[in-house]
C-alpha cells in the first residue's frame, strides 16, 4: 500500500484520516491496473447537463459503478441505453469522496447483437418514414431480362449458387459480374461503387445483390444507410438475396424485390425454360383453337351473306336476259299483229264486190296510210320499254357503282378486297375508279367496330 503516513508525535499507533485512506487506496489501484477493456450490460444510466454519464456495468455475477466524462462522451458515434451490451476501455479507480470503487471510462463500443439490432431498428424506422420502403416507389422486375448483373464477392459461395441457377434456368441470358467485398469495414463502399458502376455502364436491365448467410455482424454491410440509398437511386431494378430465409437487412427492404436466398434471387430473375416451354405450348394450342373457331365463324358469315347478296355481274346478266326476252316478245307480237292485219285485209279484199271496188280501194289506201303510223307508234312504245330496261340494267352494273363515287380495290393477286381485316399495313393494292385508277400502299387498317361487337 506504499509508505504509511507518519505516526503522531506521542509515539502512539499510526492514525490516518478517511480521506487519506481513500486517496492511498485510489493511488494503489491506479498503479496496479493500466486501462483495460471490460464488457458488460449498461444499467441505471444517468446523463447530466454537465455532459457526464454515470451508470453501472454488470453481468450475471457482479456489477461495478462507472463514469464517463463529457470530453469522452462527445467522441462516441452512438448513444447507449439501459440494456445495451457494450465494451468499455476504462481505468479502475476509487471515488475518494464516497469511497466507492469505479471505472473511469475512456471509450465505449457496442458489443454483441443487442446494440447492432437496436441500430438496425433505428435506421429501419427512419428510412421507412422517408418512404424508401413503399411498394409504389419500387421498379418492376422485367419478365424476360436481356442481361443480368450480379453484385457480390468473387469468393462468395453465393456467386456459384447464383451462376449455377441462372445457367440451368436461362443459359441464353448473359451475366455480368460487378465484384465487391461483402463483409468488413470497406464492404458498404465497395457495394455502392459496384452499383454505381453497373448504372454507368448500363449493360444490364436487372441487378442481383447477393451474399450467403452469416451472423448479424457478417451481414452488417447490407444494413448501411449509404448502400440503402444507392439501391434506391439505381436506375436498374435490384433484387436482393442476402443470407438465409430468416435474415432481413435494410437492403432487403429498399430493394425492388426481396428473395429469401441468393438462389431464390436467381430463380426470381429468370423464368425456367421448361416452364416457359409448357406455357408456350399451351398458348399455341389455345391460339390454334381460337383461329379455327374464328375462321369457321367467318366462313359461316360469308356463306350467309353470299346467299343474300348476288354479285352485280349476275344481276346484270339476269336483267340482260329479261331485256332480250322482252325484245323477242315485242318482235313476235309485232309480226303477229302485222300478219293478222294482212290476213284481215286479204279477207276483206276477197269479200269485196265489183261495184264496191272503188270504195274498198279507198279504204285499203287509208289502211295502208294508217299502218306505218301504227307500227311506228308500236315500235316507239317498245323502244321506250327497252330504254327503261337498259336504264335499270345500267344502275345495277359495276360501272354505274363506280360513277356514283365508289371504287373497286384488288390485292396483288387481282382478288377483290371486301373486308379491311384482310389487309395489312404496307400491303400494295390497286384501286379502280369510274375513270381510270391508281396503285396504293396500305398505311393503316381500320376495322368495322359494329362487326367487332358482333363477334
Amino acid at each position: 500500500m506504499g509508505d504509511p503516513p507518519e505516526g503522531d508525535r506521542t509515539g502512539g499507533p499510526n492514525v490516518i484520516s478517511v480521506g487519506e485512506l481513500n486517496h492511498a487506496v485510489a493511488r494503489l489501484i491506479e498503479r496496479s491496473f493500466t486501462p483495460l477493456w471490460v464488457s458488460g450490460e449498461i444499467s441505471n444510466l444517468r446523463s447530466y447537463a454537465s455532459g457526464h454519464w454515470y451508470f453501472k456495468l454488470k453481468d450475471a455475477r457482479a456489477s461495478v459503478d462507472a463514469v464517463m466524462f463529457k470530453g469522452r462522451t462527445r467522441l462516441l458515434d452512438f448513444t447507449p441505453a439501459d440494456g445495451d451490451q457494450v465494451q468499455v476501455r476504462a481505468q479502475p479507480s476509487l471515488y475518494e469522496a464516497g469511497g466507492g470503487f469505479q471505472l473511469v471510462v475512456e471509450s465505449m463500443r457496442p458489443a454483441g447483437e443487442g446494440m447492432l439490432f437496436r441500430r438496425f431498428m433505428q435506421l429501419k424506422a427512419r428510412l421507412q418514414a422517408e418512404g424508401l420502403f413503399d411498394e409504389d416507389r419500387k421498379r418492376a422486375i422485367p419478365d424476360q431480362p436481356r442481361c443480368i448483373g450480379v453484385v457480390t464477392s468473387l469468393q462468395a459461395a453465393a456467386l456459384r449458387d447464383v451462376l449455377t441457377t441462372l445457367a440451368r434456368r436461362a443459359p441464353q441470358v448473359p451475366v455480368i459480374l460487378y465484384p465487391a467485398s461483402v463483409q468488413g469495414a470497406a464492404a458498404p463502399g465497395d457495394l455502392c461503387e459496384a452499383l454505381a458502376r453497373a448504372n454507368r455502364r448500363a449493360e444490364c436491365d436487372l441487378l442481383l445483390l447477393v451474399r450467403g448467410g452469416g451472423s448479424i455482424e457478417d451481414l452488417w454491410a447490407f444494413n448501411d444507410e449509404g448502400l440503402a440509398r444507392a439501391i434506391v437511386a439505381s436506375a436498374i431494378p435490384v433484387i436482393s438475396g442476402v443470407g438465409h430465409e430468416t435474415d432481413f437487412t435494410i437492403a432487403d427492404f429498399v430493394a425492388d424485390w426481396r428473395a429469401p436466398t441468393p438462389t431464390g434471387a436467381a430463380m426470381r430473375a429468370v423464368p425456367d425454360r421448361g416452364e416457359q416451354r409448357v406455357v408456350l405450348e399451351r398458348d399455341a394450342q389455345r391460339l390454334s383453337l381460337a383461329m379455327d373457331r374464328h375462321w369457321a365463324q367467318a366462313a359461316q358469315r360469308l356463306e350467309s351473306v353470299a346467299r343474300l347478296l348476288r354479285a352485280p355481274s349476275l344481276q346484270w346478266a339476269q336483267r340482260a336476259a329479261v331485256l332480250e326476252r322482252l325484245s323477242q316478245g315485242l318482235s313476235r307480237l309485232m309480226g303477229d299483229r302485222l300478219q293478222r292485219s294482212q290476213s284481215r285485209l286479204d279477207r276483206l279484199g276477197t269479200g269485196l264486190r265489183a261495184p264496191s271496188l272503188e270504195r274498198s280501194s279507198a279504204r285499203l289506201q287509208m289502211a295502208q296510210r294508217a299502218l306505218p303510223a301504227a307500227m311506228a307508234a308500236r315500235v316507239e312504245q317498245s323502244a321506250r320499254r327497252l330504254a327503261l330496261g337498259e336504264s335499270a340494267l345500267g344502275w345495277a352494273s359495276p360501272q354505274a357503282v363506280l360513277d356514283r363515287g365508289y371504287a373497286l380495290v384488288t390485292d396483288p393477286q387481282g382478288r377483290f378486297v371486301r373486308d379491311a381485316e384482310h389487309l395489312m399495313p404496307g400491303q400494295p393494292v390497286s384501286v379502280r375508279l369510274s375513270r381510270g385508277g391508281f396503285d396504293a400502299v396500305v398505311n393503316a387498317v381500320q376495322t368495322d367496330p359494329t362487326k367487332a361487337g358482333a363477334d
